[in-house]
């Protein structure tokens, strides 16, 4: 009986991408992910009004930016590379800024009222954080361990 619940218990167990309340620590939501895992944030720009998508990955047991991707400069865009940052151009007109490798662990987005945020985990689909966590909400990403 005992190695049968255990059993049931072991899949569970791992490292999740969290994302947490900001200011209560409330658990909106969890996905499993092992390191080299990416996922993505992608939402309209306050300024320029387009798309950006800030892409992280998980290493070393930690939450690291690799990546941003937009399509017009404006204020709070980067506009400089920083060392062993490169940029270029995708198919559909975006500027690519890759190997910006910096830790990211305990990152936090304030879900707008006006436009949503969308979280994609892994190749999954896009995951609203406006319906998941609420507009306003302060959302907090971390990389933690469970054991359920």
């Amino acid at each position: 009986m005992i190695i049968a619940a255990a059993s049931l218990l072991i899949p569970r167990a791992g490292y999740y991408l969290t994302l947490r309340n900001k200011d209560s620590g409330e658990l909106y939501a969890r996905y499993r992910m092992d390191e080299g895992d990416r996922f993505s944030i992608t939402f309209k720009h306050s300024v320029n009004q387009y798309p950006l998508t800030d892409t992280f990955e998980i290493s070393e047991g930690k939450i690291y930016a690799e990546e941003c991707k937009y399509y017009a400069y404006g204020a709070g865009v980067q506009v400089e590379l920083n060392p062993g940052e490169e940029l270029s151009y995708t198919d559909d007109g975006a500027m690519l800024i890759t190997g910006i490798h910096q830790d990211r662990t305990g990152v936090c987005y304030a879900v707008a009222t006006v436009y949503d945020f969308f979280l994609k985990v892994k190749d999954g689909p896009d995951i609203s954080l406006r319906d998941l966590c609420g507009r306003n909400s302060l959302v907090t990403l971390n990389y933690e361990f469970f054991l359920y």
